[in-house]
């Protein structure tokens, strides 16, 4: 598996959610994002090509994928703000191992808005969030 990672294995859905529910202030969503992030390994050089970086992002952000033998699809990826890659690995948790047809049937944003995480990020890690989305769907389009 190219650039294996936790989410949507060791950390799942259920465990995020678990987590986010005791916090009721932003910044403890901020730096729980933060620890995301750092848990989210660096995407190796030679996987950072052109060819997965998005547009639309205030940081450089990649996302690549592969297909699984089972059907699904594994996500990796990487951004050069903490923010943004923990926003990441929320994505990846939410998507991570799903078949096509399952990413597309759900909206890939459903957990952020489930942990509280939408209302408080600023318009251009909004706009970032929103291309992280669409480049998800994009690969699950192209995979079916």
């Amino acid at each position: 598996m190219l650039a294996p990672h936790p989410f949507g294995y060791e950390i799942t859905e259920s465990s995020l959610i678990e987590t986010f529910s005791g916090f009721r202030l932003w910044e403890d969503r901020y730096r729980q994002l933060v620890m995301l992030a750092k848990a989210l390994p660096p995407l190796d050089a030679a996987l950072k090509t052109p060819s997965i970086e998005l547009s639309g992002c205030e940081n450089r952000v990649w996302l690549g994928y592969e297909r699984l033998e089972n059907g699904g699809i594994h996500f990796y990826g990487d951004s050069e703000g903490r923010i943004v890659k923990g926003l990441l690995a929320v994505l990846l948790t939410a998507v991570e191992g799903k078949t096509p047809q399952e990413i597309l049937n759900r909206d890939p944003l459903a957990l952020f808005e489930t942990l509280q995480l939408r209302e408080q990020l600023s318009s251009s890690r909004a706009s970032g969030l929103a291309a992280l989305s669409q480049g998800v769907q994009n690969i699950a389009r192209t995979c079916l």
